[in-house]
């Protein structure tokens, strides 16, 4: 069998969208799933069966998601209507359209930061990573950080039976600082 040439094939549009909160483990098919029940809660099954949508690939927190040419206005609305997939409370936001999927996973690349090379410690030799990662705390209880996006931060507290996700704010924060460092300094 040959290949269609382009003029041939089915325009489609790819949507680069961020899944909210950062750190949420969720299957490519559950999501798929999810997505679809909002496309058909929303427009129906007609509109739902003409837009295609289906969910690519789930990179880095980011969900690359794929539509019609011509339907991704409409995708783009029933997705921001989705708010839980299985049994986890999630929101998924439209980042970016395009024509490609390359051009999507660059702008992945540029979105996530880099990690930074792991500390080493003084006289232990070269590339041997710090044994003592730091701790933090927010009031008295140890919580692991997952994400922090400039205005939030994201932490987990950590527990023996369960865990919690915290949400802390700038103004969290800036209790949190103003109460640990002295006036002094």
């Amino acid at each position: 069998m040959s290949i269609r040439p382009p003029t041939l094939r089915e325009k489609r549009r790819y949507l680069l969208a961020v899944i909210d909160p950062a750190g949420t483990a969720i299957e490519t098919k559950d999501l798929y799933y999810a997505v679809y029940e909002a496309v058909v809660s929303l427009f129906g099954d007609v509109a739902a069966a003409a837009m295609q949508p289906s969910v690519l690939a789930i990179e880095s927190g980011h969900a690359i998601l794929r539509c019609r040419r011509g339907a991704e206005r409409e995708f783009a609305i029933a997705l921001s209507t989705l708010s839980a997939c299985r049994d986890c409370t999630l929101a998924v936001r439209v980042l970016a359209v395009s024509g490609t999927i390359e051009s999507l996973r660059e702008r992945i690349a540029t979105l996530v930061p880099q990690e930074p090379d792991a500390p080493t410690q003084e006289g232990a030799g070269e590339g041997v990573p710090d044994a003592d990662p730091c701790e933090y705390r927010f009031g008295t209880t140890p919580v692991e950080p997952v994400v922090w996006h400039g205005h939030k931060v994201d932490v987990i507290e950590k527990g023996f039976k369960n865990t919690r996700r915290l949400f802390l704010t700038t103004e969290d924060l800036e209790k949190i600082h103003a109460t640990t460092i002295p006036d002094g300094l």
